[in-house]
């Protein structure tokens, strides 16, 4: 997200500096899986399904002009996804397909032959729905090109502890790091699961909280599938080059970044049975990292009580998907223009309802 409006002010004649305390990208935006799925992930019309689709439809824009930006490929691809489920999971399915079809989207529910005829590798279930439309990136080449197009747009970045957000309470005067203070006239809060933690920030401490993901990568030559493939516990993604992610748990555990062996268990478990020749594939790596998560499950973006300071946060499981939208959002909002989407169910304000 950083990253994003960074670029994004650059464009506009601003100059943005990015303060991180390790690298771009470190945490939950390189652990991601990198699925651009809105219609698997929203459960059902609204603020969040209107965003998530406006934000799928910006990533073709986004990779041309990253790529002509950097001569970076960031691995998108639109793979598709098949939503697999057997019994009660078929009947939650059909509903699925039902209301998405009221609304105009494409979708379709298909027999387990059918599935099968797609994805010859897939194991036994009894139904499937197809998103032709659902697609990928590769998160850690996607953070690797923002960070390069928005240093070449003129964004500066620093490594920085930022400490606090410093205002009187009306306006926004900078940022406090390690001593000293970082003055601005704008500061966005960026900061995926600590941002409640940033004092100052506007937000209670327990507004974003981490939910851990532990992630599994194998490796095939080539990948056994093309679509990314969702089951009840989990979904794969096989990447262009034969890696395959495996995940993720959904773990409210703190900041505790183990990987362990019951979660991996689960993932490995699931892996084999949505696709059984994956028995067979060489472990490669395995990680976890923190989804910053909302009560609601909305995140927070846009301007805060305080004269200038601005969130863009609580994304969750689908901070790659919204990365174009919000970073379109956040700063017509700074510059004062009109929002691509409403702000207003996304607001902090809704803390005080």
């Amino acid at each position: 997200m950083g990253c994003a409006v960074a670029l994004r002010l650059a464009q506009r004649g601003l100059q943005p500096l990015v303060l991180e305390r390790s690298v771009p990208g470190a945490e939950a935006s390189s652990a991601a899986a990198g699925i651009l799925a809105p219609q698997k992930e929203v459960d059902g019309p609204g603020p969040l399904l209107e965003m998530a689709l406006a934000s799928r439809a910006r990533f073709p824009a986004l990779v041309a002009e990253l790529q002509a930006a950097t001569g970076m490929d960031i691995g998108y691809r639109l793979s598709g996804v098949l939503v697999l489920a057997d019994g009660e999971g078929a009947a939650a399915l059909e509903e699925r397909a039902a209301w998405q079809r009221r609304i105009g989207l494409r979708v379709e529910l298909l027999s387990a032959a059918e599935a099968k005829r797609l994805e010859p590798a897939l194991g036994e279930h009894t139904v499937a729905l197809r998103l032709a439309e659902e697609g990928q990136v590769d998160p850690p080449q996607l953070m690797r090109a923002l960070q390069l197009a928005a240093a070449r747009a003129g964004a500066e970045f620093a490594t920085a502890y930022v400490r606090r957000v410093h205002h009187d309470g009306i306006t926004v005067r900078g940022v406090d790091v390690e001593g000293e203070t970082i003055e601005s006239p704008i500061v966005v809060v960026a900061a995926g699961s600590w941002s409640g933690l940033v004092d100052g920030a506007a937000l209670p401490a327990r507004a974003v909280r981490p939910i851990r993901g532990q992630m599994v990568e194998l490796e095939t030559r080539p990948a056994p599938f093309q679509h990314v493939l969702f089951g009840h516990a989990g979904y794969l993604v096989a990447r262009s080059d034969g890696r395959i992610a495996v995940g993720s748990t959904m773990e409210e555990v703190g900041f505790r970044k183990e990987v362990t062996a019951a979660g991996l268990e689960r993932l490995l478990r699931m892996a084999c049975r949505l696709v059984p020749a994956l028995a067979e594939a060489p472990v490669r790596r395995f990680w976890a990292g923190f989804r910053p998560a909302t009560e609601d499950r909305l995140p927070f973006l846009g301007p805060t009580p305080i004269r200038g300071l601005h969130l863009a946060t609580g994304h969750l499981r689908n901070g790659i998907l919204l990365t174009p939208i919000t970073a379109d959002a956040v700063v017509a909002a700074i510059v004062g223009e009109p929002p691509p989407i409403d702000l207003a169910p996304f607001s902090v304000a809704r803390l005080a309802v």
